[in-house]
């Protein structure tokens, strides 16, 4: 007889209501895979996209044409191990660990789900569930954009446009812990929030146009933006980098076009974070979080059973850090 587990399941394309709880068949370990009985998992905006369709392409990518292709949601999360493969090593039944779990198609939402060895790390002790679950994809596309893409260095003056989110929030400290002056750009409810979090300057994007202000940056991270992208370059020194973490497929588009022309004319250079799985960035976030120069920002948890809400009020509401959805086989 068939295990099977709850999972929040996306059958077609649409608004927050297209989800709904269904018993599925619990996953199983290979012989080189570990199974994780999820306590929490985050979501974030490529899941908002893949259950809307949003942009329309999505359809386009392997993702499913009619329908999703991949009912159950989900990139990051934290939980225990409950059985390993017998070609495991590093990981033991008992083990509290969080990773990145999209290489294997994600599925987080949901009692239970398999990672490859190399997904994922052990949480940090002194971290929640709850706290790790949002960790991952989040600060992994931060670093990636400030680090890998950005080239950020000691004393640089660093720009965080969408600082009040959840890769904002991760990227504001990030930066200060690779010793940025960081300016963070967010609305007018999140100034203090961001502050709190060790940005020098906080711009509320509602009173002042930061691409008006006359401050130069050698780095740009947008996570958003409000303005043409030839607009931020105007706040960009000659030799900066501005690198798009998130926003509108128009920004994207110029972004890719800029980027082409600028990596022929030289100078100032535009690039896009696309993130590379890598167990190593899950070890060095470890870190981060041990020493507490990142701490998770969490706008509010909701259970599995309440995924619809859980997604309208990422949709509707400008969160402050993640949103996090836990299990209710945990409580």
């Amino acid at each position: 007889m068939k295990s099977m587990m709850k999972a929040v399941v996306c059958e077609r394309y649409g608004p927050p209501e297209v989800l709904h709880l269904a018993e599925v068949e619990k996953p199983a370990p290979k012989d080189d895979e570990v199974l994780i009985q999820v306590h929490a998992a985050s979501i974030n905006s490529r899941d908002w996209r893949l259950m809307r369709a949003n942009p329309f392409f999505v359809r386009l990518m392997g993702e499913g044409l009619l329908k999703p292709k991949r009912s159950i949601l989900g990139a990051d999360a934290a939980g225990r191990v409950e059985a390993a493969g017998s070609k495991v090593r590093r990981f033991n039944v008992g083990d509290e660990v969080f990773g990145h779990f999209s290489r294997y198609g994600g599925r987080t939402f949901a009692e239970y789900v398999c990672a490859g060895e190399d997904e994922i790390a052990l949480k940090p002790a002194k971290l929640s569930f709850e706290q790790a679950a949002a960790v991952p994809v989040a600060a992994i596309t931060a670093l990636q954009g400030l680090r890998d893409r950005g080239c950020i260095q000691p004393g640089q003056k660093v720009l965080i446009q969408g600082a009040s989110g959840g890769v904002g929030t991760f990227a504001v400290q990030i930066a200060k812990a690779f010793g940025a002056e960081v300016t963070g750009v967010c609305s007018t409810r999140n100034v203090e929030m961001v502050r709190s979090l060790g940005a020098d300057q906080v711009i509320d994007y509602r009173k002042e146009d930061v691409t008006q202000s006359g401050q130069r940056y050698d780095l740009i991270l947008a996570v958003n933006g409000y303005h043409p992208i030839s607009h931020y370059l105007r706040i960009l020194n000659p030799e900066g980098v501005y690198v798009v973490a998130g926003g509108s497929m128009a920004q994207l588009f110029q972004a890719m076009l800029r980027g082409r022309r600028n990596s022929k004319a030289g100078g100032q250079k535009v690039v896009v974070v696309s993130v590379v799985h890598n167990p190593e960035d899950m070890v060095f976030l470890k870190e981060l979080l041990e020493s507490e120069k990142i701490v998770p920002v969490i706008d509010g948890c909701y259970p599995l059973s309440e995924a619809v809400k859980a997604f309208r009020y990422f949709e509707e509401v400008h969160a402050q850090g993640k949103v996090v959805i836990t299990m209710e086989h945990t409580i």
